[in-house]
């Protein structure tokens, strides 16, 4: 069932939304497209993708864990968890939405990460489809579908009108909450917009990348003399790692306050030459080792072990955001894991 917000205009919307609950949206700040919490005054970006992706609001850059203080021979544990309260953000892209369902298998498997998880369980997440994909995008090299992002509501604005898809529980609870705001709207609107976004994307540079499956070939590829030459340029800044939206890679840090000891977890980078680093040695001592590991991980040992799913989701964000214009799809090239269809 689709569902059309009623004659009103879309800030009203959202102060409608942000009076029950918080509310994150993309804004436009001096550094570029963000989620920021929705307030008087604030409208929806214009931007296709936020500089940083949405896995912030489950996996933020750094997070307490648990404090200790110490009081003579005694260690005082202090849980410093905050109540998760439900929230829901808008605005979220088909690449991001995949990128959770990635970011799922890791945290919500055996052994759940309880930080993780009551974000997730506490959130409500409402797509947006993508009317105007840009040049970057190659999200439908994985299957991604932006004309059809997913979430728990699957939104569209079509010639300034939002129409709103619950898709699961929570999107039925959401349109409930909202109802009175709603008419429902024929969904022929809705299936002419997303062929005219399908047409689009086929246009795009990257339409024809096809990943080919590498499990097989993991010796091959691990062993491939390319390596060395594709990370010639590389600086190990991790700018790719902190921009992506599947990386999930972190470490632990205690900091000595001089009172107690506080303990985060902060996102870490397989392209930083102490990732990883033990009191023997570090197990990757070059940067095409280092570099090695990234695609290796995203093309080859990801799908592995998750039923041929990718630790890529096509957002494009590493091609704008590396400083030598290196990023997944060179490699991929290069490193012959892709297939070009015609």
């Amino acid at each position: 069932m689709t569902y059309k917000l009623n004659g009103i205009q879309l800030n009203e919307f959202f102060a409608r939304v942000a009076s029950d609950k918080k509310l994150y949206l993309p804004v436009d700040t001096e550094n570029g497209a963000r989620f920021e919490e929705w307030t008087e005054g604030k409208t929806l970006s214009s931007k296709l993708n936020t500089v940083r992706s949405a896995k912030d609001f489950f996996f933020p850059q750094v997070q307490g864990i648990v404090d200790f203080k110490l009081e003579g021979k005694n260690i005082e544990v202090i849980d410093r968890r905050e109540e998760v309260k439900d929230f829901v953000v808008f605005g979220v892209r088909a690449c991001d939405a995949a990128a959770f369902a990635v970011l799922d298998r890791v945290f919500l498997s055996e052994h759940v990460d309880s930080f993780y998880a009551e974000k997730r369980n506490a959130a409500t997440v409402i797509t947006l489809a993508c009317s105007n994909p840009e040049e970057t995008c190659f999200c439908s090299s994985f299957g991604i579908d932006a004309s059809a992002p997913g979430g728990d509501v699957e939104a569209r604005l079509v010639e300034d009108a939002l129409y709103l898809s619950p898709l699961t529980e929570k999107g039925e609870a959401f349109v409930e909450s909202i109802k009175d705001l709603l008419v429902s709207a024929d969904d022929a609107v809705v299936e002419a917009d997303k062929a005219l976004i399908k047409a689009k994307i086929a246009k795009l540079p990257l339409a024809s990348l096809k990943p080919a499956d590498l499990r097989d070939k993991q010796l091959e590829t691990f062993e491939s003399e390319a390596w060395a030459e594709l990370s010639q340029s590389c600086l190990g800044c991790g700018s790719c790692t902190f921009v992506c939206p599947t990386c999930q890679c972190y470490d632990i840090r205690d900091f000595d306050t001089g009172h107690e000891v506080k303990r985060f977890r902060c996102w870490d980078s397989c392209m930083y030459s102490d990732f990883t680093l033990m009191a023997a040695e570090n197990p990757r001592h070059t940067q095409p080792e280092r570099f090695r590991q990234r695609f290796m991980h995203k093309l080859v040992y990801f799908p592995m072990n998750n039923d041929g799913v990718y630790g890529c989701v096509g957002c494009g964000r590493c091609l704008k955001k590396c400083p030598v214009s290196l990023n997944i799809v060179k490699v991929m090239k290069r490193i012959g894991g892709v297939k070009n269809e015609q």
